[in-house]
């Protein structure tokens, strides 16, 4: 079993090696690769050095898997050509979700989609796998007629020149900038670039990759994405109209029962999801399950989840796990 973290370097990739090593990933060769600039530094991994390599070297070595999270561009050039040699592969960017031809997958719902036929396998958004694996329980039982979603996302969620921004603003030191306003004592409703019609393409990712996820684009979905100066994880304040009514402790029950999901939901005693607590952790938190007395058959509620672990690593390594599983390599 040879795997190969595309990235390797990134922030992204840093938290899939962790997430290899914690959850111990069978494999007998790992190829740690980067852009021309890291070739040849040297990544630890539980104890032992591994040599950057590029990705024309980590093509040679054939690996069975290889999890990309290096940006859009370089997924749509090189995965096609990984995926000719046989490797499958995972892709943590936007080039491939809503490929008609390529699987959307977060596994608690849709892993059992996949075969073996699947060389190119998408990674979804970030914001969007930790609401459906709170929508989908819901789906199944009640019926979504629409949600609308207002997002705080976290600044590792942009990428290390983010991180450093706020750092730079909270010490007041003048340094480069990955947003166009300041971000510390900030808010910014501007993920990702502007579309034409007014939404950010986070935003529109919201939409589009749920439906896909769910198979079921009869949904209405709108969104408002917001960056703010928080490290942690990714919080959404999430209004869900249902097709048919509900008992708020039924939900909360569903909710907890479902795997990926934990309820955190006692705000007489302050206790409630927060980014500071999810930090680190796979689960996605969901508390403040409430009715929405202004609209039938509705209801809020608050979801939380690292988007470095189970809103990108995470994921990627437990679809690497669900093929090792079922021999679908």
């Amino acid at each position: 079993m040879k795997i190969a973290i595309v990235g390797a370097t990134g922030m992204v990739g840093n938290v899939m090696l962790a997430v290899l090593a914690e959850r111990n990933f069978p494999f007998t060769e790992l190829f740690v690769v980067a852009s021309e600039k890291s070739i040849g530094k040297s990544i630890s991994f539980k104890g032992t050095s591994y040599r950057v390599i590029g990705l024309e070297e980590a093509l040679a070595k054939r690996p069975d898997i290889a999890i990309f999270s290096a940006g859009g561009n370089t997924s749509l050039e090189w995965a096609p050509r990984f995926a000719e040699i046989g490797t499958t592969v995972i892709d943590n960017s936007s080039a491939w979700r809503m490929d008609p031809t390529k699987k959307l997958v977060v596994p608690e719902i849709n892993a059992n989609q996949l075969t073996g036929k699947d060389k190119i396998i998408a990674n979804p958004n970030c914001s969007t796998i930790q609401m459906v694996l709170a929508l989908y329980p819901l789906h199944k039982k009640y019926g979504i007629k629409r949600v609308v979603v207002s997002t705080y996302q976290s600044i590792t969620g942009t990428g290390v020149k983010a991180v450093k921004q706020l750092e730079d603003e909270y010490k007041g030191i003048t340094g480069d900038k990955a947003y166009p306003h300041p971000i510390h004592r900030n808010a910014l409703p501007h993920c990702d670039v502007f579309e034409a019609n007014g939404y950010t393409k986070e935003e529109l990712k919201l939409v589009n990759e749920t439906h896909k996820i769910l198979n079921d684009d009869t949904i209405a979905v709108t969104a408002t994405a917001v960056r703010i100066p928080v490290v942690g994880g990714h919080s959404e304040s999430v209004n869900i109209e249902l097709e048919q009514d509900f008992d708020v402790t039924a939900v909360k029950q569903l909710l907890d029962a479902t795997e990926g999901v934990k309820v955190v939901d006692d705000p007489m005693n302050n206790s409630y999801p927060m980014p500071l607590t999810a930090q680190g952790k796979d689960e996605v938190f969901v508390g403040r399950i409430r009715r929405d007395f202004s609209q039938p058959h509705s209801l809020n509620m608050w979801i939380v989840s690292d988007n470095l672990r189970k809103g990108a690593a995470t994921n990627a390594i437990q679809i690497a796990e669900y093929l090792v599983q079922h021999k679908l390599l």
